[in-house]
């Protein structure tokens, strides 16, 4: 039986691959459990400048749960298997791209939804339809993206959303051709990578966190104080400062 999971290290990109295609990738306990590993280990590892979550095959990210599990688990009257990646990516310190093409559903949207940046194919397309499964999934983070009536719009309804649309409304950051959405979401890792680890981990914390402006400006200068005198800071400023007074005597 083929891994659910797959690394692979591109530079200082992790690539981390959903790999059941037969089943439209579907998240099933196993493979949710070595995404949670998968993700730690990246995380955890300082050559690692950001991680991009992408699906095996053509036809999807993930196309949402493994039904087949939870529905034993009904029958069965005992506890649903783990099969909710959100809090696994959510919990990642590192900045996580959903590198996304064919079916984006249920699970597999959520999924994407707490990642920090969507690159998508221009074949995408998602749907929220946990309200059509008497579940109600996404309501915390999708408002935060898309913005509330929207969230709403979608939720309520579990219409499907393509690319374009998608883009439009924010769920997308970009749509390219299908086979670039991969290797556009590792250069977009490369340049993130290439910044201040620390300065991207507060950044990603401090946009996180959702809280009052005034707080959030608080918690800012808390977590940014003293950053500057840094070795790597320093290092950096004087860098691209002389990059910049080389550019004006030009």
């Amino acid at each position: 039986m083929a891994t659910p999971i797959l690394v692979e290290i591109h530079g200082r990109v992790g690539v981390v691959t959903l790999n059941r295609p037969e089943k439209l990738n579907a998240l099933n306990s196993d493979l949710v459990n070595q995404l949670e590993h998968a993700l730690t280990a990246l995380d955890e590892d300082d050559a690692v400048g950001a991680i991009v979550i992408t699906g095996a095959g053509e036809r999807a990210f993930s196309a949402g749960g493994d039904m087949a599990e939870q529905v034993a688990a009904l029958t069965e009257e005992r506890a649903f298997p783990r099969v909710n990646a959100s809090a696994v990516v959510r919990s990642a310190r590192k900045p996580t791209i959903a590198a996304i093409r064919g079916y984006c559903f249920g699970g597999g949207a959520l999924l994407a939804i707490d990642c920090d940046i969507r690159i998508g194919g221009d074949d995408a397309r998602f749907k929220f339809h946990g309200a059509s499964y008497g579940r109600a999934p996404g309501g915390a983070v999708l408002p935060r993206i898309v913005g509330e009536a929207k969230a709403k719009e979608l939720l309520f309804t579990g219409d499907e959303i393509r690319a374009h649309e998608a883009l439009r409304i924010g769920l997308l950051n970009q749509v390219v051709a299908p086979d670039a959405v991969v290797e556009t979401a590792v250069a977009m890792g490369e340049r993130i990578a290439a910044n201040s680890p620390e300065a991207v981990k507060v950044l990603k914390e401090i946009i996180d966190v959702a809280l009052p402006v005034e707080k959030a400006l608080e918690r800012e200068r808390e977590r940014t104080q003293g950053m500057g005198r840094t070795p790597d800071s320093a290092a950096r400023f004087r860098s691209a400062a002389e990059r910049v007074i080389g550019l004006r005597k030009d």
